[in-house]
């Protein structure tokens, strides 16, 4: 297929995605991955698999009640392939197959997982496969000790294996049943903290985690990038836990497991169609900032936030943008605001959107629902399995779009090489 040769790194991404999509779907659909005597409409394994792919969470079915053993391995599977990349599983299969990834392969590759430059390409695809198997391998390990106490031990090592694959991916997936998500495990510590540790871990980006390994854990030592992420995501972590417990009076660990779940994952023990607007209101915020770059998650991302923070502080007080001992490149806040003002846009298009489709439900509730499935977070205040198609439709649409990140969106249609000519500056006031 010449076609394909002349396509942009981005639109090659996008088709990648797309087509894994439709792919997922269809294996959803297939008799042996649907359990005897439950019917399930294209629509909703259309939704299950974009949610999967895009590491999203939201459900119209629920896998445990919907799917086999092998639906829901399939769906597992989805859920990997769509938190590590096409990009670099397409990479790693070619590799594990001794080949070599030719120039335009590695701009891809380079694309899909955000790295500003490509070298050592090859070496960080294997440290990604290393890491993903080593947190999912110990994340399982823990959390059978935990499922064993109430299923079969080849069932717990199942549910294990499924939510140790979901939690590092910053998927919010569970085969418990029932629509329940981890409600049944609110009281769980051990639980709690293991969730939270795979959320965290996957959340911050591989980038991260190999710098933190490389430099052995010793700060002084971390980039600029590094210390943003680290420094932003704990801060977030601390406000969205104290404002959860202000706002809901809820307990500490269901405050702070929240907070973490917020960004991206999606996972819940407290049902929230029971929170508060103001609650509500904090989620949004913790679920439109999202994860780090290069991560697993979705958001507009940690270092988007700092940078746009930087960047109106800096306004205000006439200062440089400096953090860290280190000055910001000069295009990063004009991209962090691109971004952002994008995010916002889609955000509220799609709500508008929604509202017409579904006219009789809380706007509240759609506008989390948007925020949710653009974030690729997972979380809802229990609509989603009683939204029409149509609304269905537009949430695929938004998965899809925060997946790929409304920039990688934008560049879709991005046909000139540039400006050839210079005009003058003009004069505008603003403010």
């Amino acid at each position: 297929m010449k076609w394909l040769k002349h396509l942009t790194p981005p639109r090659l991404i996008a088709l990648g995605f797309a087509a894994m999509i439709l792919l997922g779907s269809g294996l959803l659909m297939l008799p042996a991955s649907i359990q005897e005597g439950v019917q399930v409409r294209y629509i909703d394994a259309l939704y299950t698999s974009a949610s999967a792919v895009c590491v999203t969470g939201l459900i119209a079915i629920d896998p445990g009640d919907t799917f086999t053993p092998l639906g829901q391995t399939i769906l597992a599977l989805l859920i990997q392939v769509g938190g590590l990349g096409v990009t670099a599983v397409g990479a790693g299969v070619i590799l594990a197959l001794g080949k070599r990834i030719n120039l335009k392969g590695r701009h891809v590759l380079r694309e899909g997982m955000n790295l500003s430059s490509g070298g050592g390409l090859m070496r960080f695809v294997r440290d990604i496969f290393i890491v993903t198997l080593l947190f999912e391998g110990t994340g399982a390990l823990m959390s059978y000790i935990v499922f064993a106490r109430d299923y079969p031990p080849m069932r717990a090592l199942g549910i294990s294996l499924f939510h140790s694959v979901a939690a590092f991916n910053n998927s919010g997936f569970d085969i418990l049943g029932n629509m329940q998500s981890l409600i049944p495990y609110r009281s769980s510590v051990a639980l709690n903290l293991i969730t939270c540790w795979l959320i965290f871990w996957g959340g911050i980006g591989f980038l991260v985690i190999r710098e933190m390994w490389e430099k052995k854990f010793r700060w002084k030592k971390f980039s600029l990038h590094a210390r943003v992420v680290l420094s932003v995501s704990l801060a977030l972590t601390a406000a969205g836990t104290a404002l959860l417990m202000l706002t809901e009076h809820l307990p500490f660990m269901d405050a702070f497991f929240h907070s973490v779940s917020a960004r991206t994952a999606g996972f819940s023990t407290v049902p929230l169609g029971s929170f508060s607007s103001a609650g509500l209101l904090v989620m949004i915020v913790l679920m439109f900032i999202g994860a780090s770059p290069g991560s697993t998650g979705g958001g507009i991302k940690t270092s988007t936030f700092f940078v746009m923070l930087l960047g109106i502080r800096s306004a205000a007080t006439n200062q440089g943008e400096k953090a860290f001992r280190y000055s910001l490149p000069r295009e990063a806040f004009r991209k962090a605001a691109t971004i952002t003002l994008m995010a916002i846009g889609a955000a509220v298009v799609f709500t508008w959107l929604m509202t017409l489709a579904e006219p009789d439900l809380p706007f509240m509730d759609l506008l989390f629902e948007v925020v949710s499935a653009m974030g690729t977070v997972g979380l809802s205040t229990g609509i989603s399995p009683d939204l029409s198609d149509a609304a269905k439709g537009l949430s695929i649409a938004l998965m899809y779009i925060g997946r790929l990140g409304p920039m990688t969106i934008a560049t879709l249609w991005y046909f000139s090489s540039g400006d050839h000519v210079r005009y003058p500056d003009g004069d505008i006031a603003i403010g």
